[in-house]
C-alpha cells in the first residue's frame, strides 16, 4: 500500500482518497499503565462504502458482505485499532486493515462449475454402504430354532 498526495493505492485500478476516511481517537483498554487513562490512543476509522466513488459496484457488494458486523445499515464501515500504544501505529494499523479488506473484496470469486460423480465413485459408495450393512447384520442377535429350545 502506497500513499501519495492524499491517495491510498489499494490495487492497480483502485485508489481511495484520504478525504473519504474519517479517523477518531478513543481511549484504549489494555497495556499502557497510567497513560492509558489519559491519552486516547485507539483509532476508530470510518469509511462510507455506499458513497465512495472510488469503489466499483462489484467490489462494493463483496466488501459489504466481507465486512459483516463492522458495517452499519447506512453502509459505514468502522474499523477500530487498539493493538499498539501510539496513535500513529494504530492509525497505520487501521488503514492497513481497510486496505486488506478492500483487496480481498476486489478478488473475483471463482465460478463453480457443476460436475457429476463418476461411475466408479458411485460404485465405491454403494460397495461401502453394502459392506457397512453386512457388518451391522453380524451384530444382530442370533435366533435359535424352535425345535432345539430346552
Amino acid at each position: 500500500m502506497k500513499t501519495s498526495r492524499g491517495m491510498i493505492h489499494i490495487t492497480r485500478t483502485i485508489s481511495i482518497n484520504e478525504s473519504e476516511i474519517q479517523q477518531g481517537f478513543i481511549r484504549a483498554s489494555g497495556p499502557g499503565g497510567q497513560n492509558v487513562n489519559k491519552v486516547s490512543t485507539a483509532v476508530q476509522l470510518r469509511f462510507h462504502v455506499g458513497n465512495s466513488p472510488s469503489l466499483p459496484d462489484d467490489v462494493r457488494e463483496r466488501l459489504v458482505r466481507l465486512a459483516g458486523r463492522r458495517i452499519t445499515e447506512d453502509g459505514l464501515l468502522i474499523i477500530e485499532a487498539r493493538r499498539f500504544r501510539t496513535q500513529d501505529r494504530n492509525r497505520q494499523d487501521a488503514i492497513d486493515r481497510l486496505v486488506q479488506l478492500i483487496r480481498k473484496a476486489s478478488e473475483k470469486p471463482k465460478l463453480r462449475r457443476k460436475t457429476r460423480p463418476t461411475l466408479a465413485s458411485k460404485r465405491r459408495r454403494l460397495e461401502t454402504k453394502h459392506h457397512r450393512g453386512e457388518i451391522k447384520l453380524t451384530r444382530r442377535s442370533v435366533s435359535r430354532p424352535e425345535d432345539m429350545s430346552p
